[in-house]
């Protein structure tokens, strides 16, 4: 499914292979003229594919060029006005509720035979691209071997699990408003998606579940994080709940509040902290404001501070190291929010 402005269209192919990153080349003089291709590369086994064009496709489709070009723009300003939106998968698994995971999260959505489930070690698994994956089933224990099971799969470095769910549902764009909180293990609450109550699954949890270090970071100066203190401000359960198991196994001491009043109220009480993560978008004192409050008081104004934000406009951007932010970090990006939090704290180090 390709979309050109608010037009949506279908592609028929054969067979779908893969997802690979990719540097495209400029297609050669003598397929300049074909406009459904932009370009092609080289995979690493030296074969050629070529790069499809939605907007030579859509002109194939005989979709109206004016009216896709009007489409594209409504369409930007929407995302521009919903721009806190957050991609879930949605889909059935152990029950007929609905449950949605992050779809930044997901690797690959994978469809197997259940007869190439394996047991092993005493748990399921089945071999994946040359290599044994760990299966965590949602709900139902692991059962009969017909038909198919849809698979989740998630990957970090060079290992990866998959997450065995009943039915895969659809793709959506929804903000992620999490209105009961739950206390079943897995479960971070309920929140109602495409105007259905939806139970939004923790991720964390299934992956700690197929590797209890899914999280551990070999980081050079592993010893000396541990000793660190992260200060983490969110008003989102969901972000403190991903976000907070992943710290704490990379060495560092958490403390996490949903509010910037909370997280003043600590610095009232004396508390310090080697670094302070602090959401933007937040209701009552936003990011800025919170950065500005803390850069105003003697206790915590040497303290460094990371933004973290879905806006990543230069103007954002400028105004977080305006009141006092050192790096501003995508709230997607948990790869660059290590590397950005190891980074601050050991420039602060040399510095002091």
């Amino acid at each position: 499914v390709m979309q050109v402005g608010e037009r949506r269209f279908g592609i028929v192919v054969d067979n779908v292979f893969d997802t690979e990153e990719i540097v495209v080349k400029p297609v050669a003089s003598v397929l300049r003229d074909i406009s459904m291709f932009s370009g092609n590369t080289i995979l690493g086994d030296g074969s050629v594919i070529m790069i499809i064009d939605p907007n030579g496709v859509a002109g194939a489709a005989a979709l109206n060029k004016e009216e896709a070009n009007k489409s594209a723009a409504a369409a930007q300003d929407r995302l521009i006005a919903n721009d806190d939106a957050t991609s879930l998968l949605v889909f059935r698994a152990g029950s007929d509720e609905p449950k949605a995971a992050p779809l930044a999260l997901i690797t690959r959505l994978e469809e197997i035979d259940r007869d190439k489930i394996e047991r092993s070690n005493g748990q399921s698994l089945v071999q994946y691209r040359g290599r044994l994956m760990p299966l965590v089933f949602m709900g139902d224990a692991y059962g009969d071997h017909d038909g198919k099971q849809p698979i989740l799969v998630f990957t970090d470095d060079d290992r990866s699990m998959g997450l065995a769910v009943d039915e895969i549902l659809d793709i959506v764009d929804e903000k992620l408003d999490v209105e009961i909180i739950s206390d079943q293990p897995g479960l971070i609450g309920s929140a109602v998606i495409k105007s259905k109550a939806t139970e939004i699954v923790d991720v964390a949890y299934y992956l700690t579940q197929a590797y209890d270090d899914w999280f551990a970071r070999s980081l050079a100066n592993e010893s000396e994080n541990r000793a660190k203190r992260v200060l983490l401000v969110d008003d989102s359960a969901f972000f403190r709940n991903m976000i907070g198991p992943l710290l704490k196994v990379s060495g560092y001491e958490l403390t996490s509040v949903e509010s910037a009043a909370q997280a003043l109220a600590l610095r009232e009480e004396g508390a310090e902290f080697d670094l302070i993560v602090s959401d933007i978008e937040m209701p009552d004192c936003d990011g800025f404001a919170f950065a500005e409050a803390v850069r105003s008081d003697e206790k915590w104004s040497r303290t460094p501070m990371l933004a973290l934000s879905a806006q990543q406009s230069a103007e954002n951007v400028a105004r977080g190291h305006e009141v006092g932010f050192t790096d501003y970090v995508a709230k997607t990006d948990r790869d660059r929010l290590l590397e950005a939090i190891s980074e601050t704290i050991e420039l602060r180090e040399d510095a002091a």
